[in-house]
């Protein structure tokens, strides 16, 4: 609970409403590695945001095919 409490406001705000269990370690280091670039807070939330659809189209990809491959 510390990690998450660490966490810059706005980040704590997104994890709250996203759609993955996501860690506050990663979630830290992708907003640290975003802001070490130059981004502001707006485009390091929708950094998170972009990796996470792609966890998700990813997670649904893996599932379509596993439930073909069980057919």
């Amino acid at each position: 609970m510390e990690t998450f409490d660490a966490l810059p406001a706005p980040v704590r705000q997104w994890m709250t409403h996203a759609a993955l269990p996501w860690s506050p370690t990663s979630v830290r280091r992708i907003w640290s590695k975003s802001i070490a670039r130059g981004l502001s807070n707006d485009e390091a939330l929708a950094l998170l945001a972009r990796a996470e659809t792609r966890t998700l189209a990813r997670d649904r990809h893996a599932t379509f095919f596993k439930l073909n491959s069980l057919s």
